[in-house]
């Protein structure tokens, strides 16, 4: 599974307006809903899972990343949204850092489709020059561009 083919970009915020976690988290969910991607009136009651999630364990990986994710009932299929904060985001990270990139994963509650796009998710990660990429991006095309480009080549 590749990265761009579950990223919304519809769903893609270059400047998250927000600056608490969870107004993150329901600034991305309702990126998702305003693409029609968590079906009617399910927004609110998505952020709801996703913010209890983060509240049981943090997602904040480190290195300026958190990847906050849930499985509900009223996604249909796996799907993403990517912010980018400039101020940064107190996520409980790992490193005690700001997080500046927030990729949110919402997945159907059956199936390994969840699993698959975390590995893609965290495979991308792990390359320093897309970490830093994605952070200095200013724009959805730039972060569309991105994510096509290390799909195609992973090793850049």
């Amino acid at each position: 599974m590749e990265i761009a083919d579950f990223v919304c970009m519809k769903a893609i915020i270059p400047r998250l307006a927000s600056v608490k976690r969870d107004d993150v988290i329901r600034e991305l969910v309702a990126a998702l809903d305003k693409a029609g991607k968590v079906g009617k009136d399910n927004a609110a009651d998505i952020a709801k899972a996703v913010i209890k999630r983060e509240n049981e364990a943090s997602t904040g990986i480190g290195k300026g990343v958190a990847v906050p994710h849930a499985r509900h009932k009223a996604v249909k299929k796996v799907v993403a949204a990517i912010g980018i904060s400039a101020t940064g985001i107190d996520f409980s990270a790992l490193d005690k850092q700001p997080v500046y990139t927030v990729i949110l994963l919402l997945s159907p509650v059956a199936g390994d489709q969840h699993l698959q796009a975390m590995e893609a998710i965290f495979g991308h990660l792990q390359n320093d020059n897309f970490r830093k990429f994605l952070k200095q991006s200013e724009t959805v095309e730039q972060i569309k561009e991105l994510l096509v480009e290390a799909d195609q080549d992973p090793s850049w």
